[in-house]
């Protein structure tokens, strides 16, 4: 099955072409800033997958760069999802947690009433809105906290400050699932493998779900790092874009219709670590 990739260097991108035979577009093949360029790239290809795996992901950028956010976000995909109406190519586009306001307790189905924070999450759903309308067979799955060895990422940095420091505060009340580039990369994959799978939006988030202060303690006690967490609110670590304080993803929908199951964050970051400490 010929597929291609938008985005080459990203997290996710390199997990497709460790894992699959895919085409990966880098930023020269196809600038997601010019989306007609995007829309030629699946013209020319003519492949039977389309896995939209770049981004605008600056958040707190984003902020100051809405028409680049909304550009990249929101209507490069929509070009890439026009182009795949027009070729009956199938388009995996994948999307984000931000799209909710981060309100309450319970886990967010897809079917949940969205309502984005900042402009990041914002152009997301744009392009989410965008991308659904477009009339090409998709499925969007939205995913939360991505980690890998690869790029730049909570893991990593938590690896570089616990290395130089012998405290560190990390926000306790922001709750979601860590989850691992591999299996992102994993589970696109197997989606993209069920030609005849259900269109629609599809939650995919690590299990169990942690604060960001507890996901660092994993961190640091799986890597050997002499470094102690302390547990700060949100208010006490201000940023330009608000973060939801709720990202838990309830993913039964994507158990039931594909068969694929939450990733357990623990060990992934164990994974991902050995490969760390194998560069």
């Amino acid at each position: 099955m010929k597929t291609l990739v938008f985005g080459q260097s990203g997290q996710v991108a390199r997990e497709l072409q460790a894992q699959g035979q895919v085409i990966a577009l880098s930023r020269s093949d196809a600038d997601l800033s010019d989306p007609a360029s995007c829309a030629a790239a699946i013209l020319h290809h003519d492949p039977q997958v389309v896995i939209n795996a770049a981004a605008y992901t600056a958040v707190d950028q984003a902020e100051t760069e809405r028409d680049l956010a909304q550009l990249v976000n929101a209507d490069a995909p929509a070009a890439m999802a026009r182009a795949c109406a027009t070729t009956g190519a199938r388009f995996l586009h994948i999307s984000t947690d931000y799209v909710f306001d981060g309100s309450g307790q319970r886990p967010w189905t897809p079917q949940d009433e969205t309502g984005p924070l900042g402009v990041y999450g914002q152009t997301k759903l744009d392009g989410e809105t965008a991308v659904a309308g477009a009339g090409a067979r998709h499925a969007i799955l939205r995913t939360s906290w991505v980690f890998s060895a690869h790029g730049n990422n909570f893991v990593k940095t938590m690896l570089r400050l616990g290395a130089d420091r012998d405290e560190l505060t990390i926000v306790a009340d922001q709750i979601g699932g860590p989850t691992p580039a591999a299996d992102i990369a994993a589970a696109l994959l197997a989606m993209a493998a069920q030609p005849d799978g259900p269109d629609g939006i599809y939650h995919f988030g690590g299990a169990p779900w942690v604060s960001w202060a507890d996901f660092a303690r994993e961190i640091f006690a799986q890597s050997q790092v002499n470094c102690r967490v302390t547990d700060i609110p949100t208010s006490q670590f201000p940023t330009p874009a608000r973060r939801p304080a709720n990202s838990r993803l309830d993913g039964q929908a994507l158990a039931r219709d594909y068969g694929i199951s939450p990733p357990v964050w623990r060990e992934g970051l164990t994974k991902v670590l050995d490969e760390l400490t194998k560069t």
